[in-house]
């Protein structure tokens, strides 16, 4: 899979979220992703606006399912995404219902490893679930709290090229990365680059990152474009 960046908007307002994925199209952005504050403020309608504005984009809804599987997922499918997450740590059954309504409807299943506490076997249990994509996320809560704690604040390329090694499924790496590192993890065979909190969205206000964000955002898809592996 040849490398792509995605943006996630972890915004909580669909103008703002239509704004900002205005510009990262301008960039080179390749996929939107209507990231958890966004869906948990305005629903589905944060994916039908992306869809409505962006007919030809892939838009990741990232609800981050835990039940209801097939439900969530068709609610997801319906709305305009062509991309879909469940976490790990729901019930497997969850997973496969999310994975089945995947090839109902036409979506593909990115599974999230977020909390388990062997990531490298929770991401073969997704890919063996079915999903299509593994997420490999070190949590937002968890990298404050280690810090807050004074210990030591884990990073997804820790394990990245064990994740990435042990599954066949396309890899993202999410969670406390630099904008430089984020880019060179296509070097570590985990092709998704995906930007949000904190890269380009300020994770204590959930709105867009200040600064000359449009010309950051295309010196990064220049970059991750050109990786050639």
């Amino acid at each position: 899979m040849k490398p792509i960046v995605q943006i996630s908007l972890d915004i909580i307002s669909i103008p703002e979220a239509l704004e900002t994925a205005r510009l990262a199209m301008r960039s080179g952005i390749d996929w939107l992703e209507a990231g958890t504050p966004l869906i948990i403020a305005e629903g589905m309608n944060g994916v039908r606006a992306l869809r409505s504005e962006f007919p030809g984009v892939p838009i990741v809804a990232d609800l981050k399912t835990m039940d209801g599987g097939w439900l969530e997922a068709e609610m997801m499918a319906k709305a305009g995404a062509t991309h879909v997450v469940v976490m790990e740590r729901a019930h497997p059954e969850t997973v496969k219902m999310v994975v089945k309504a995947g090839k109902d409807m036409g979506v593909k299943v990115m599974g999230d490893n977020l909390g388990a506490e062997d990531k490298i076997a929770a991401a073969q249990r997704l890919e063996s679930l079915g999903c299509d994509f593994v997420i490999h996320h070190i949590g937002y809560d968890e990298r404050r709290g280690l810090v807050a704690a004074g210990q030591a604040c884990p990073s997804p390329l820790d394990q990245l090229r064990e994740v990435v090694t042990t599954v066949r499924v396309p890899v993202q790496a999410v969670g406390g990365l630099t904008i430089e590192q984020a880019i060179r993890t296509p070097e570590y065979g985990a092709p998704l680059v995906v930007l949000g909190a904190p890269l380009t969205i300020d994770a204590e206000s959930f709105k867009t990152a200040s600064g000359n964000l449009e010309d950051k955002l295309r010196l990064i898809c220049d970059r991750v474009h050109a990786y050639a592996g």
